[in-house]
């Protein structure tokens, strides 16, 4: 597949947001386009190329983004059990977390791509709707947290918002590697 354009996602529900909650669509809107336009007018088989010394591809990173938003989002609505007890996973649930980060046989750009937009659909939903971005909820065991420390569904947001822009920041250097395409300048 050649010519896969990305779009930019907008919902009626992002356009519907005022204040604080329009520029949390806003600036969630523009990093998923900024990685999602890395991945213009490549085929498949050029989304699953590594170009650097990482592990990391344009559709591995978009396939991870994907995940965390969709269980970022889960833990807004369901808390911590919704993500699981990391401290507790083996070395075969890292191994499929692992394939977060990797195009794996039969998947395409358009499919991690649709996959990404219904997640973005969701989150975008849930940030006009959400009756209270100050609500929180404790965040799962992992080793990377603090025991007993809560977040805001603002700060889950907030969160989303870095991760997203820091892989797209990984995503254009790989695609700089790969064909000498940048995403600005």
């Amino acid at each position: 597949m050649t010519g896969t354009e990305p779009t930019t996602h907008t919902s009626a529900h992002t356009s519907a947001s005022t204040g604080e909650r329009a520029d949390l669509s806003a600036m969630l809107a523009k990093q998923r386009h900024m990685l999602r336009f890395t991945t213009r007018d490549l085929t498949d088989e050029q989304v699953g190329l590594r170009t650097t010394a990482s592990e990391l591809c344009l559709g591995g990173l978009i396939k991870h983004v994907t995940a965390v938003e969709r269980n970022w989002v889960d833990f807004i609505l369901d808390g911590p059990s919704s993500m699981g007890d990391f401290t507790a996973m083996t070395e075969a649930d890292w191994a499929r977390r692992a394939d977060e980060f990797r195009m794996l046989p039969g998947e395409t750009l358009a499919g991690v791509l649709d996959g990404y937009a219904e997640v973005a659909r969701r989150t975008d939903e849930l940030v006009a709707t959400l009756p209270d971005l100050d609500a929180t909820q404790p965040l799962p065991k992992a080793p990377w947290f603090e025991s007993d420390e809560r977040w805001s569904a603002r700060r889950v947001l907030m969160h989303v918002i870095s991760e997203t822009a820091q892989h797209s920041g990984h995503a254009d250097i790989i695609r700089e590697c790969l064909d000498g395409a940048k995403s600005m300048g």
